[in-house]
C-alpha cells in the first residue's frame, strides 16, 4: 500500500463531539464526531479511477491488493486515518431541516497527494453515524455505480466536482424501497470512496448560525478561508469574510453554468448538497438532458413541484446562496458585503452564460442578439423534441454550408414533432449562417472551439443503468468500459459510437433511465 501522509486539520483545528457514542442524537457545539466504519462481509474492488489513484500515490500493485479493498470498504484503517462524520444542517426543498450531518458518509482522513494538494478520503455507505437518523448508513450498488461514474465523468468534462477513487462491493445486501411505494427489495450493497479537497457544504455554516453558536460559526469560517482560500489571506481582515463569500458566489455561478452547458441536472439542490468550493457534490437522483426539456427533473421526490428542474438550477443556486448569506449575517454589522456577493453571482453567471453561448455556437464573442439566437434554438429543440447533446455536436462537426434541416434528421425523438418544427429550424439555420458569416473566426478554429465545449459523450441515464444491471449480475465490464469512454467526452472514439446515440425507446420510462429517487 502507498505510504500516505495525512494532514487531518479538520480534526486538529475544529471542535469535536466529546460524546464518543455512535448513537443518533443532536450534536451541539461541535463540527464532527469520531466514528468507525462498520465492517462488511466480503469486500471486492469493482472499479477504480487510475487518475485519482495515481494522485493519491497508489500504484497498480497496491490497488490490486486485498488490503486496498479492505481499507476502502471500511474494514481496516491505515496509519494516520482518524474516521469521523461531520455535523451540518440544511434547507431541503426550500424548508429548514435542522441537523442533518453525514448519515452514511465517514471521512477516513485528509491525505497530501502527489500534487501537493489536500485530498479528503470519504467512504459513502460505510455504516451508521450519530447523524444517520432512521437510516442504516449503507448504500446500494446501483446508486454507488452512478456516483462513481458521474464523479469521474464530470471531471473529464471540465466541470468542478468531487472525485471518486474506488467502488467496492460489500458481499451484503441492503433493503431499499426504491420509489417509496411500499415495495422494498434486497439489493447488493457497495461503498464508494469519494475524494475532494473538502466536503464543506453551505449547511455546515447554516447549522451553528441557526443555533446561535456564533463563535463556532466564526471559527469554521476562519478555518475554511485559511485552508481552502489562501488567496484571501492578503485581504484586509475587515473585508476578508465578505471577500470569501463573494468568491463562493462566483465559484457557484461558474459551476452551475457548467451544468447548463452540458445538460446536467443535479436533481436535489438542497443547501446541504452545495459545496463552498464550487464543486458538484452528492450524486443522487441526478440526470442528463436527452430531448431538450427545460422543465425536466430526474428526481421522483421533485416530480410535483419541479423545484430542481434543469432550467431553474441558476435560480435555486442563488436562493441557496441567500440562505448561506443569512447564516453568515451574524458576522457582519452591515449586509452590504453579503449583497455584493449575491450580485457577484448574478454577474458571474451572466458572463459565464455568454461564454457558453459563444463556445457552443462557435462565435468569437456573444453579442446581445446572440442571446436571442440561442433562446430560439432552445425553443426549436423543445418543440422538436431534439437531443440537446446531438444538436450541438452536429453544429460543431458540419461546415456552415452543410447545415441543412436534413442534417438534423437523426437528433429527434418524435418524427411528427420533427416535421412540425422543420420550418422553425430552417429559419434558425438561415440566421445562424448569416451570423457565422459576420464572425471573424475561420471554419477550422470555429470547429475546434465548438468541439471543446460540446461533448459527444455524456453519462446518459440509460447508459449507466445498463452498466448497473450488468454489475448486479457480477459483471463489472460495463462500468469499466463506460468509465473509459467518459475519460474522453469531447473526442471521437471510433467503435464507440453507440455510447453517443439517442436514448432508446425502451429507456423512455424505465426505472433508472428516466426518473430516480433519493433512495440508495
Amino acid at each position: 500500500m502507498a505510504n500516505l501522509h495525512f494532514n487531518n486539520a479538520f480534526l486538529r483545528v475544529l471542535p469535536g463531539d466529546p460524546d464518543g457514542r455512535n448513537v443518533v442524537r443532536e450534536v451541539r457545539g461541535a463540527l464532527w464526531s469520531e466514528v468507525m466504519p462498520t465492517a462488511v462481509a466480503a469486500p471486492r474492488l469493482l472499479a477504480y479511477s487510475p487518475e485519482m489513484a495515481a494522485t493519491l500515490g497508489f500504484d497498480d500493485e497496491a490497488v490490486a491488493s486485498a488490503e486496498f479493498a479492505e481499507v476502502f470498504a471500511g474494514n481496516r484503517l491505515l496509519d494516520g486515518m482518524r474516521p469521523y462524520a461531520s455535523n451540518y444542517g440544511g434547507h431541503q426543498f426550500g424548508q429548514w431541516a435542522g441537523q442533518l450531518g453525514d448519515g452514511r458518509a465517514i471521512t477516513l482522513g485528509t491525505v497530501i497527494g502527489s500534487d501537493g494538494q489536500d485530498w479528503e478520503l470519504q467512504l459513502k455507505g460505510a455504516g451508521k453515524t450519530p447523524y444517520s437518523r432512521h437510516a442504516d448508513g449503507r448504500a446500494v450498488l446501483r446508486s454507488s455505480v452512478r456516483e462513481f461514474l458521474c464523479s469521474e465523468a464530470m471531471h473529464h468534462l471540465g466541470i468542478p466536482t468531487t472525485r471518486a477513487l474506488s467502488l467496492v462491493t460489500t458481499g451484503e445486501e441492503v433493503l431499499r424501497d426504491m420509489f417509496y411505494d411500499g415495495h422494498p427489495e434486497m439489493e447488493p450493497g457497495a461503498v464508494v470512496c469519494r475524494v475532494a479537497p473538502s466536503f464543506l457544504r453551505f449547511g455546515h455554516f447554516e447549522l451553528p448560525s441557526a443555533r446561535s453558536e456564533v463563535d463556532l460559526l466564526r471559527t469554521l469560517v476562519d478555518f475554511a478561508i485559511g485552508r481552502h482560500f489562501p488567496e484571501l489571506k492578503a485581504s484586509p481582515a475587515e473585508h476578508r469574510v465578505g471577500d470569501w463569500f463573494a468568491e463562493v458566489c462566483r465559484r457557484t455561478a461558474r459551476l452551475v453554468a457548467g451544468w447548463m452547458r452540458v445538460g446536467f441536472v443535479h436533481g436535489v439542490l438542497n443547501t446541504d448538497n452545495m459545496s463552498i468550493l464550487g464543486l458538484t457534490i452528492d450524486y443522487g437522483p441526478y440526470g442528463w438532458i436527452d430531448d431538450y426539456d427545460p422543465d425536466f427533473t430526474p428526481n421522483t421526490t421533485d416530480a410535483q413541484g419541479r423545484r430542481y428542474r434543469f432550467d431553474w438550477q441558476p435560480r435555486v443556486a442563488y436562493w441557496n446562496l441567500t440562505q448561506l448569506a443569512r447564516a453568515l449575517s451574524p458576522l457582519f454589522d452591515d449586509v452590504a458585503p453579503l449583497q455584493a456577493g449575491l450580485d457577484a453571482f448574478a454577474a458571474t453567471y451572466a458572463e459565464a452564460e455568454r461564454g457558453n453561448i459563444a463556445g457552443k455556437l462557435g462565435l468569437s464573442e456573444c453579442r446581445d442578439n446572440d442571446l436571442v439566437l440561442m433562446a430560439d434554438l432552445r425553443s426549436w429543440m423543445q418543440a422538436a423534441e431534439a437531443d440537446m447533446t446531438m444538436v450541438f455536436r452536429t453544429l460543431s462537426d458540419l461546415p456552415a454550408d452543410a447545415l441543412t434541416v436534413d442534417a438534423f434528421d437523426d437528433v429527434h425523438y418524435d418524427a411528427a414533432k420533427r416535421v412540425a418544427a422543420a420550418e422553425q429550424l430552417q429559419a434558425w439555420l438561415r440566421r445562424y449562417r448569416q451570423r457565422l458569416a459576420d464572425d471573424p473566426l475561420d471554419a477550422t478554429t470555429r470547429r475546434d472551439r465548438m468541439r471543446a465545449v460540446n461533448p459527444k459523450y455524456i453519462l446518459r441515464n440509460w447508459l449507466a443503468q445498463r452498466a448497473i444491471e450488468r454489475a448486479q449480475q457480477g459483471d463489472p465490464s460495463g462500468v469499466l468500459e463506460l468509465l473509459d469512454v467518459m475519460r474522453h467526452p469531447y473526442d471521437d472514439q471510433p467503435g464507440r459510437e453507440a455510447f453517443a446515440g439517442k436514448r432508446p425507446e425502451w429507456a423512455r420510462d424505465r426505472a433508472g433511465c428516466s426518473m430516480l429517487s433519493c433512495s440508495s
